[in-house]
């Protein structure tokens, strides 16, 4: 497998954080069928002390905002009559689980003063020796993390290199990550295991081997009703 390059986005200060305009919605239940063929995505906005709020928005800018700034990276929302826009992390997508379009969204407004709880993906970047010589497998223990912090300095993700990981049983456990332990907080054991290289399983025997001086079984054991059944015929037939 090609070793991944990491990539790390700049984080958006306030003044250049993307604006995602939104218009208070009315429609709910199975009226929202309809909204959804005029290319509007219902969502609703929430948050602590916050009361919550039904939206929507354009269909197509939700999907290509969540694509580009993930649930991670504060966005400004602009709620149509409001004049001050609200900072807010998208949350909670939901998909059509057949045709995977985007079906609702939720807006978690933040403030952002206050530490906030995230999951935050793991990525594994490069590879492990252990691995390519064939010596065992990489094992991830942990595909998310969630972790604490200011809305601004949720990471986008939590990379892991694994290319020390050079024979069978090492590991990498959360304390090992890098990660800035003075803003951001995993809520996970630190000596909790993310990844770890395990060894091959071989495959097994098919035909299980009789130990020595066993003798192998017979094809059938004959009983003596049978051997007595037997010998009456012999008899019959001379």
């Amino acid at each position: 497998m090609a070793a991944k390059k990491a990539i790390k986005n700049k984080k958006p200060s306030k003044s250049e954080r993307p604006v995602l305009k939104v218009d208070k919605r009315k429609l709910r239940g199975h009226q929202l069928k309809k909204l959804r063929h005029q290319g509007l995505l219902p969502a609703n906005i929430y948050g602590k002390g916050v009361k919550s709020l039904m939206v929507q928005l354009d269909l197509k800018a939700a999907d290509k905002f969540l694509g580009q700034y993930g649930e991670t990276n504060v966005i400004d929302l602009q709620v149509g009559g409001e004049k001050k826009p609200r900072p807010a992390l998208m949350k909670n997508p939901q998909y059509d689980p057949l045709e995977d379009n985007l079906l609702h969204l939720d807006f978690y407004q933040v403030n952002l003063t206050e530490k906030v709880k995230a999951e935050i993906p793991v990525v594994i970047y490069k590879e492990a020796p252990a691995v390519v010589h064939g010596e065992g497998v990489l094992v991830q223990s942990l595909n998310e993390i969630e972790v604490e912090a200011l809305p601004t300095d949720l990471p986008e993700e939590i990379g892991v290199d694994v290319s020390g990981l050079e024979k069978v049983g090492a590991d990498i456990l959360v304390k090992d990550l890098d990660i800035d332990l003075k803003k951001v907080s995993p809520q996970v054991d630190e000596n909790q295991v993310v990844v770890k290289i395990e060894a091959v399983a071989k495959e097994e025997e098919v035909e299980a081997k009789p130990e020595a001086g066993e003798a192998a079984p017979e094809a059938e054991e004959t009983t003596g009703e049978e051997k007595k059944e037997a010998k009456t015929e012999e008899e019959k037939e001379s």
